[in-house]
C-alpha cells in the first residue's frame, strides 16, 4: 500500500512539474499575476500550460478508480503495477505535448485513459 501511496503522489506532482517546465526560465515571468503571461506564451512554453490543464483533468478519474479498486479489495500489487504503467504514460504524455507530437500524443492519451478503465474494473 505504500507504492500505492507514492504512486498517487506521483500524480498529483505531474501538474506541477508541467507548470514549473512552462514557467522556468521564462523571460518577464510575473509571479504576482502568473496567468496573463501564461496566457502570452507560445510554442513549447504554451504546450507545457495546456499538459498543465490535462494533467489536473486526469486526476479526479485517476484518483476514482484507485480508490474504487481499494475499496473493493483489488489486488493492491495489480493496483499499483497500473497505476505505475498510467504514470509513465503520463509522463510520456507530458513530453510529447512539449515536443509538439500531436498524433502520438493524442495516441498515448488515450491509452492512458485505458490503464484508468482497467484499474477501474481490477475493483470489479
Amino acid at each position: 500500500m505504500k507504492m500505492i501511496a507514492w504512486l498517487m503522489l506521483a500524480a498529483a506532482v505531474l501538474p506541477f512539474l508541467s507548470a514549473i517546465l512552462a514557467k522556468a526560465g521564462g523571460k518577464k515571468f510575473d509571479n504576482n499575476d502568473p496567468r496573463p503571461w501564461l496566457a502570452r506564451q507560445e510554442g513549447w512554453r504554451a504546450r507545457a500550460n495546456a499538459a498543465q490543464s490535462n494533467a489536473f483533468e486526469a486526476l479526479p478519474f485517476f484518483y476514482a478508480a484507485v480508490l474504487f479498486a481499494l475499496h473493493n479489495q483489488a489486488d493492491a500489487t495489480r493496483v499499483a503495477t497500473l497505476m505505475a504503467c498510467w504514470l509513465g504514460l503520463r509522463l510520456g504524455y507530458l513530453a510529447m505535448y512539449v515536443a509538439g507530437w500531436g498524433a502520438l500524443r493524442s495516441l498515448v492519451w488515450a491509452t492512458s485513459i485505458g490503464f484508468i478503465i482497467a484499474i477501474l474494473f481490477t475493483g470489479v
